[in-house]
């Protein structure tokens, strides 16, 4: 019976192969191929038993997909994602779907509908994600889940500096050091940091930007994190530059935020605070600024909506990266960004947009991990390291599709009279 199921799979991906005019084969787990005289060291993809399939017929969706990927049951041979990706069809998914035979779909599918699925699954034990409640021990929770994997695993695809956000390519050619030094600078120069002036950094991650605006601008920055050991690993540095009286970092939940500051930065903080939560967010921002003070946030946003209706509805790929990779998050537009910081009382100057600069970083961090695979999965097991490996993939793609957008958004506490700031932007640009 078996046997029978094999045929009639590759009968119809001999069909799915013609039809589409694919230009990558598949590999399966007898050790044919589709089509049949597909090489081998060719781009292919994997099938590794008939419970893939089975698992695909009675649930053809994201969650199937990524537990199969994640169990290494459904793979690429000799390619990437990218390659892949690049060889599909052009023509949208649902009219490819119209080209297929529908008998044939069915006969075949009808073949695998009672096969049992195998395994194993690891992802199927993780719940799905809900938005942020604002709880501090929520909050900490998913935080935890994401950034406390292992420093050593982030290490081997990081740059040297552990930067974990979008970085700024001032020449396309830039290598992700550069660029992530770039962005750094690009930060501070936006900021208009001066000796002397305090920083508080929402979310500091490693403390990579908070060392940076102390070593080259002389500030005394101030920041939080909710990760054990990205808080460890940001004191060491600090004790070993040698900042330990210039730069200081904690252990606390943004709500707990006190003291006043000149300036004010959250990179890649806004994602994790819940949209219900985002008026109470910057409502901390302002309070902890001088009048005047400037704040930069950086943050993904979701494209506009021409209806408020579904605007908080996931997509397929997003509802899979919360519950797998980031639990909690959530993605505001660009537009409601403004209008939330507008009605808490900031003043905007500057909204620019990096989503081009952020396929790249994504790209940059997907090859430096597949590069360093051996390594990851003897850090943190091959589940974990296969599924970041479709993560930084497929948020890179998402970008350069435009699906998700990334700005940064300078904006100032309200003040009347001058903002202070330059009458130009050539100051950055020096």
């Amino acid at each position: 019976m078996s046997k029978k199921r094999l045929e009639a799979l590759r009968r119809f991906l001999d069909h799915v192969h013609r039809v589409l005019a694919l230009e990558f084969g598949f590999l399966l787990w007898d050790g044919s191929t589709v089509p049949e005289t597909w090489e081998r060291d060719g781009l292919c993809v994997f099938i590794a038993d008939e419970g893939v399939v089975a698992g695909l017929v009675r649930q053809p969706n994201l969650r199937t997909f990524a537990n199969l990927w994640a169990a290494a049951r459904l793979d690429i041979r000799n390619g990437t994602i990218f390659d892949l990706v690049a060889r599909r069809p052009s023509v949208r998914t649902r009219d490819l779907r119209k080209t297929l035979k529908k008998s044939l779909l069915l006969r075949t599918a009808l073949r695998f509908l009672f096969v049992a699925r195998g395994g194993p699954w690891p992802l199927e034990d993780i719940r799905a994600s809900r938005a942020s409640g604002g709880d501090a021990a929520e909050n900490k929770k998913n935080i935890s889940y994401h950034y406390d994997v292992s420093n050593a695993f982030y290490e081997l695809w990081l740059d040297p500096e552990m930067v974990y956000s979008c970085s700024y390519f001032t020449n396309w050619e830039n290598g992700l050091a550069q660029a992530q030094l770039d962005k750094l600078e690009m930060c501070c120069r936006k900021l208009r940091l001066q000796p002397g002036e305090t920083l508080l950094d929402v979310g500091c991650g490693w403390g990579a930007f908070l060392i940076h605006a102390a070593k080259h601008y002389g500030v005394r920055g101030y920041g939080v994190t909710l990760s054990e050991q990205q808080l460890s690993y940001a004191r060491e540095k600090i004790e070993r530059l040698g900042l330990e009286d210039r730069v200081r970092i904690e252990l606390k939940n943004y709500a707990a935020i006190d003291g006043v500051f000149d300036k004010a930065v959250s990179i890649g903080m806004a994602e994790h605070v819940g949209l219900d939560n985002l008026p109470a967010y910057f409502e901390m921002v302002h309070r902890a600024l001088r009048p005047g003070g400037l704040y930069l946030h950086h943050a993904i946003t979701r494209p506009g909506k021409s209806r408020q209706a579904g605007t908080r509805r996931k997509r397929p790929e997003f509802a899979a990266l919360t519950q797998y990779i980031f639990p909690g998050g959530e993605l505001d537009t660009i537009g409601r960004t403004v209008t939330r910081l507008e009605t808490s009382g900031f003043e905007i100057h500057d909204v620019e947009g990096w989503r081009e600069h952020y396929q790249r970083t994504c790209r940059n961090w997907h090859d430096r991990l597949l590069s360093r695979m051996e390594a990851a999965i003897a850090e943190v097991g091959s589940v974990k390291a296969r599924i970041w490996l479709l993560y930084l993939a497929g948020c890179s793609l998402a970008f350069e599709r435009n699906s998700v957008g990334i700005y940064q958004t300078l904006a100032s506490k309200r003040v009347k009279g001058a903002s202070g700031l330059p009458p130009t932007r050539a100051d950055l640009y020096r």
